[in-house]
């Protein structure tokens, strides 16, 4: 089965469309990409949150509701290397559907500061397969 290849930008997902047709890919960088990037940013990840992306309304598997805590942190935490950890927890429980539906039995997420409001996410899916991200911080630095 084929996911439509997503793939970060300045301003956030974007595809590539070429002779016609939409690129594609047999890999987890489109889940991966949706799982932590996905969902409405300003939602939090509580259960009774009134903001949440508004296709987890009717969801009822909670494996197929996109939270995307991590893109929430990213809007609200502040610049920190203190806050790295907290991003790759966040990106952990983002990503546990894998394991939770047995795609994959090993995950982990590194995160590093690379440029001013930038980070760099580093998924290592089974110990076999990387995926990665570049995505900006979007809060503001702790002044």
């Amino acid at each position: 089965m084929s996911d439509v290849l997503l793939f970060q930008t300045n301003d956030d997902g974007d595809i590539t469309i070429e002779d016609g047709l939409v690129e594609l890919t047999d890999d987890f960088r489109t889940a991966a990409y949706l799982s932590l990037f996905g969902g409405n940013e300003d939602d939090d990840g509580r259960d009774d949150n009134p903001l949440t992306w508004w296709a987890n309304l009717n969801e009822i598997d909670p494996a197929s509701k996109y939270v995307s805590e991590t893109e929430f942190l990213l809007q609200s935490l502040p610049v920190t290397t203190s806050n790295l950890l907290r991003l790759e927890d966040a990106a952990i429980r983002d990503l546990s559907v894998f394991v939770d539906i047995g795609t994959v039995k090993e995950l982990t997420v590194e995160v590093s500061l690379i440029d001013i409001n930038k980070l760099k996410y580093v998924i290592n899916l089974n110990g076999d397969e990387t995926v990665t991200f570049i995505q900006n911080w979007k809060a503001l630095a702790e002044l």
